[in-house]
Formats: C-alpha cells, sequence, structure tokens
C-alpha cells in the first residue's frame, strides 16, 4: 500500500480543512514544523503525512519519542558518543538525529526534552551540527526537523522549563491539530477508514454502524480523540464479528452513551415540566375548573385527572375551582 495514503488526513470539516490547506503548503517544504494538539489528536500522523510528501518522503522518517528517552543517555541516544567516551560505551553509536541524515527527524513530546539536551538541539537546528559525544570534531548533518507537544510551551518558557529560542527556533511553520470533538463532522468518515483498516489488519469482514449509533459517537466527547475512535472501530471489528445487522447504540461502550442517555433525561424532564406548566396554566385560566381546562388542552377530563394525580400528587400549588367538578 502507498505510504501517503496510508498515512491520510481524513476529515472535510471546516476546522480540519483548514489544516490541510497549511499542510498542502508546508509539506513540499523542509521547515521546521512545531505540531501541537491534545494527546491522541493525530500528531504523529501529521508528521508521517508531511514526510510522505515531501521532497524527503524516499529518505528516513525517524520517530522519537522524548518522554521516553533515559535522561542520563539523552544526549548519547540523539547525538551518538564514541567508544569509551563514559563507562559502558562499548561501541560508536550515531545517535538518531545521525539516523535522520536527509531525511525527517520527528521529536515527539519536544516539552520533556530535559534544558541540557536543549541547549544542544538548538545548536543542531542552527547550523547543522552534531557533537556526539567523546568526538572533538562536530559532524554535519542534514535533516528536516518537526516536533510535536500536547503542553504550552509558551507557558514552559515563562516558568523557565523549555528555552525560549529553541521554542522559537522550532515553530517557524506552527501547526494545530484540532480535537475530535471540534471535528465531529468527521467521525462518519474516519469511522468508515478505520473499519476498513481494522478489518483488513485482521481479515475480518467490515463492519457497520446504524444511523443511531453514529449519532451517539458524534455527540460523544471523545477525551482519547482519533486515538480513542480508531481503537473503539478495531475493537468492535473483532468482538462483533459475524454480526450482520448494522451496529446500533447498544453496541458502543456505556461511556459513549452516558450523554445520550442524559441527554433523553434531559429531554424527558423538559417534556414534563412543560406537561406540568400547561396544565397549570389551563386550570388558572378557567379557575380551577378541571372540565373546562380538559377542553381548552383538547383531552378528556379523565385524561386531565389523570395527568393531575402523575404531576400533582397532593394537589399542591393547584388553583382551587370557583364551580365544582
Amino acid at each position: 500500500m502507498d505510504k501517503k495514503s496510508v498515512h491520510a488526513l481524513i476529515g472535510n470539516s471546516p476546522t480540519f480543512r483548514q489544516l490541510l490547506n497549511t499542510t498542502q503548503l508546508v509539506a513540499a517544504t523542509r521547515a521546521s514544523v512545531l505540531i501541537t494538539g491534545e494527546s491522541g489528536c493525530g500528531k504523529e500522523n501529521l508528521a508521517r503525512y508531511l514526510h510522505a510528501h515531501s521532497p524527503l518522503a524516499q529518505r528516513p522518517f525517524i520517530a522519537v519519542n522524548c518522554a521516553n528517552l533515559p535522561e542520563n543517555l539523552v544526549e548519547s541516544e540523539l547525538f551518538g558518543h564514541r567508544r569509551g567516551a563514559f563507562s559502558n560505551a562499548l561501541n560508536d553509536r550515531d545517535g538518531l538525529v545521525r539516523s535522520a541524515h536527509n531525511g525527517t527527524l520527528f521529536l515527539d513530546e519536544i516539552g520533556e526534552l530535559p534544558v541540557t539536551a536543549q541547549a544542544k538541539l538548538l545548536r543542531f537546528l542552527e547550523n547543522g551540527e552534531i557533537l556526539p559525544l567523546g568526538c572533538d570534531r562536530p559532524v554535519q548533518v542534514n535533516v528536516r526537523v518537526i516536533a510535536a507537544t500536547n503542553c504550552d510551551l509558551e507557558q514552559m518558557v515563562k516558568a523557565g522549563r523549555f528555552r525560549a529560542d529553541l521554542f522559537y527556533r522550532l515553530q517557524v511553520v506552527p501547526m494545530e491539530v484540532p480535537p475530535l470533538r471540534e471535528r465531529a463532522a468527521d467521525i462518519t468518515e474516519l469511522v468508515e477508514h478505520f473499519v476498513a483498516d481494522a478489518a483488513h489488519k485482521h481479515g475480518l469482514p467490515r463492519i457497520e454502524f446504524a444511523p443511531e449509533a453514529l449519532r451517539v459517537m458524534r455527540a460523544y466527547a471523545w477525551p482519547g480523540n482519533v486515538r480513542e475512535l480508531r481503537n473503539l472501530c478495531e475493537r468492535l471489528t473483532i468482538l462483533c464479528q459475524g454480526q450482520r445487522e448494522p451496529l446500533g447504540a447498544a453496541h458502543l461502550p456505556l461511556d459513549l452513551r452516558a450523554g445520550e442517555i442524559q441527554t433523553r433525561k434531559a429531554t424527558s424532564m423538559s417534556l414534563e415540566q412543560n406537561e406540568r406548566d400547561m396544565i397549570l396554566h389551563a386550570l388558572e385560566q378557567n379557575k380551577g375548573n378541571r372540565t373546562h381546562a380538559a377542553k381548552t388542552l383538547g383531552i378528556t377530563r379523565y385524561t386531565l385527572l389523570y395527568r393531575i394525580k402523575k404531576h400533582f400528587p397532593n394537589e399542591i400549588g393547584l388553583p382551587k375551582a370557583e364551580l365544582a367538578y
């Protein structure tokens, strides 16, 4: 399968369309990019898309999760070392930056990079040189850098936890990926994509969702964003294999349906309050006469009495009738 299609950007909502327009302009360049957005919204997918549609598409794409780098080995992992540079340095190591030579280096969770390593990264971004530990001469490396974070780097700069010069050097082109709750119109298209992908991955038939299930999905807040939706589609593809009918809302996890249940309860309460208000208004208009109030409401007297017992079990708050009933 074509890499460009694998790392597709799915969606046509206005919010996402704006991001796509920027992506088309940036992909053809080698500019540094800083991608921001909540966890699970697709930052790495955007980075891979930028690489796959760039002049570097046939070159390496090296993804680095800065939060997973051992603090005492960050510089060695990123910039390499020479044998004997420190204890246990038994062999030369190129480092991840050099492994991405002539390609793209994706630094995920860049806000977790220690300040000491931030200084070396800034030097590399400025002059394209790295200095492996134990090496007395810098090494020239040609790499496009794309960084991503779900942190507020500007606040981290103010707090002294992230270098201001590095922040401005990284965000030559800032790109923000919107959370899934702000692009609910894309959910149907995303579901179709993830279901097809899961079916292909596991060799299973594709499942389908009924309109009611899709409506519940569009109303859900998706705290885990696109990652949560993708995982749900894969899970249901596995667990509901052999299901001939489209999956309804009952097939969705309870936490997804909780919003729908609350909406129904609120709607039910709203209808009950409206009915209660209409009965009171009709009784007041007819000075408490229930026969006349029933005619005003267009219902039988028996129905009105039933509704009164339902909403006013002790008849507290009802206007007293001036005429017998």
